[in-house]
């Protein structure tokens, strides 16, 4: 992974239009219309306490991106990882890993004491990848995509650490 780069994003840089119509281009690609946020990312990047971190390939401060986690810090007390994704070229080479890692890192140090997400039980790869970062299921939570689609709520704890 020497070549990619984990970077955050800010509104005001000057490859935020860029790396934002990157990132839309992945959504539409990899989620179904009503679990995309391709129509509504400029409202989610301005929420108040949420941030993004995006990695890409290739030298210098631009590249390709090939992937990206979004989180936020509702409250002081607990954080969520809303989004992650990688590009299916890349999948498998632990940059997934790298971003959820990273990510983590961004709410441990907002002192939080616990990040939670929500995953679909029928994407193994993806639990696996949490079940190995710490994260532990909470609940299956019934029709949360879709009416035939549950989701397994997972957290992750800071406070024994």
């Amino acid at each position: 992974m020497a070549r990619e780069v984990i970077v955050e994003l800010h509104r005001n840089s000057s490859q935020c239009e860029k790396v934002v119509g990157e990132i839309v281009k992945i959504e539409r690609k990899l989620f179904p219309k009503h679990e995309s946020l391709a129509r509504s990312f400029d409202e989610e990047l301005k929420k108040k306490n949420s941030g993004l971190l995006y990695m890409h390939h290739g030298g210098g401060g631009g590249g390709e991106v090939i992937g990206y986690v979004m989180y936020s810090w509702p409250t002081s007390l607990c954080a969520s990882i809303t989004k992650l994704a990688v590009k299916e070229d890349y999948r498998r080479q632990g940059h997934g890993e790298a971003l959820l890692k990273a990510a983590i890192e961004k709410c441990r140090t907002r002192k939080v004491h616990r990040v939670s997400l929500h995953v679909d039980p029928m994407r193994t790869a993806a639990v696996s990848l949490y079940k190995k970062l710490g994260f532990q299921v909470d609940d299956l939570v019934q029709g949360y995509y879709s009416p035939e689609r549950d989701a397994y709520r997972m957290y992750l704890d800071f406070d024994s650490d």
